[in-house]
């Protein structure tokens, strides 16, 4: 069965991979497990707002096949299913996978096939995948024989953010990922957004889903390096987020 999809996408500094957390958080936390989360964000620090130590990652294990470092004795295939395994990192209710960096110069289009195909195997083991993407969105593509239900565009409250976020949405429409609902998020908000704001967001015929109030909470915890998503359930932010999910995961 082809699992429940939550991308999630924007530009860097509007805490797009806090809310990815949060969402993780909340799918445990409402009996829908076990989660696939895929960090596809060159930046990956997925693991960091959930607290998991990662040991590697499949963009690794695809330059490695394409510089021929694979074992004696071992088919490209074995390798690659191989390091996917290696690269699962476990949590409490779900897995995470890192993508790792973006593919360098050149092609290899033997390791990426082999790179789609486990993915796409992996998925299936999963009734609901989150997938943490920077505005690139480079790896989501790879799932090509899947449609994203929600894309789930985050930003903040400036006209430049919100023009940056309904460009992200301009270029999912373009990869052709069948993209079922698309909906915005204002992160880290200290004040409503403006009129102006709004009407550029209702001209674009984007949902907007709400806001999420900033939280020195959060800045406390990432200061600390302490998981994101162990905020406190009585966390403004975090209790925003619930809120806002209830009104796209069914």
């Amino acid at each position: 069965m082809k699992p429940y999809s939550i991308a999630l996408a924007g530009k860097g500094g509007t805490g797009k991979t806090t809310v990815a957390g949060l969402l993780i958080r909340y799918l445990v936390s409402r009996g829908k497990s076990p989660v696939l989360a895929v960090d596809a964000d060159s930046n990956a620090n997925l693991n960091e707002v959930l607290g998991l130590v990662v040991s590697d990652t499949l963009g690794n294990a695809r330059e490695e096949m394409k510089k021929g470092i694979v074992p004696g004795g071992m088919t490209k295939d074995v390798f690659m299913s191989m390091k996917l395994e290696q690269a699962i990192a476990e949590g409490d209710g779900y897995d995470l996978i890192v993508m790792g960096q973006p593919e360098g110069a050149g092609c290899y289009c033997a390791a990426n096939s082999l790179l789609t195909a486990f993915i796409e195997r992996l998925v299936d083991n999963y009734p609901y995948l989150v997938m943490d993407n920077e505005a690139g969105m480079e790896h989501i593509s790879r799932l090509t024989t899947r449609n994203v239900d929600v894309l789930l565009i985050v930003t903040d409250t400036s006209r430049r953010g919100v023009q940056a976020a309904l460009r992200i949405a301009e270029l999912a429409k373009e990869l052709k990922i069948g993209v079922g609902r698309t909906g915005l998020v204002m992160n880290q908000v200290k004040e409503p957004p403006t009129d102006i704001v709004m009407k550029l967001i209702s001209d674009a015929g984007i949902e907007f889903l709400g806001t999420i109030p900033e939280d020195d909470t959060i800045y406390t915890f990432d200061l600390n390096g302490k998981p994101t998503v162990q905020l406190p359930e009585d966390s403004p932010a975090l209790q925003a987020a619930y809120s806002i999910f209830n009104r796209i995961v069914p």
